[in-house]
């Protein structure tokens, strides 16, 4: 059973900093990628970051305030979110895939988290 277990959300003020965690269980992905999405009300589900065996990626309303890594000894993958604004309220899903590079669309990623919910008041 392949599952992936995201933590860190909650409530943050315009400003503030939270870090996401994504453990994976199950199968290993250090040779393969990891990634965040988020889903806001109303809008479809967007890429956020990935990291894979390519390097890393970032959407442009993220980059230079979000960074994603990885721990492969412990199959984990962090989202760490500084500078915070309301719009990146949303809920925030990991994805992985086990034998594939780095991808920005939805389809990139066979395994998702359930989600965890990110609230940024101003």
């Amino acid at each position: 059973q392949v599952q992936l277990s995201e933590s860190g959300g909650g409530l943050a003020q315009a400003g503030a900093s939270l870090r996401l965690s994504c453990v994976a269980s199950g199968r290993s992905f250090a040779r393969g990628a990891m990634g965040w999405f988020r889903q806001a009300p109303g809008k479809e589900r967007e890429f956020v970051a990935g990291i894979g065996w390519s390097g890393e990626y970032y959407a442009d309303s993220v980059k230079g305030r979000f960074a994603i890594s990885r721990d492969n000894s412990k199959n984990v993958a962090y989202l760490q979110m500084d500078s915070l604004t309301p719009e990146d309220t949303a809920v925030y899903y990991c994805a992985a895939d086990y034998n594939s590079d780095v991808a920005t669309s939805i389809k990139g990623y066979l395994y998702w988290g359930q989600g965890t919910q990110v609230t940024v008041s101003s």
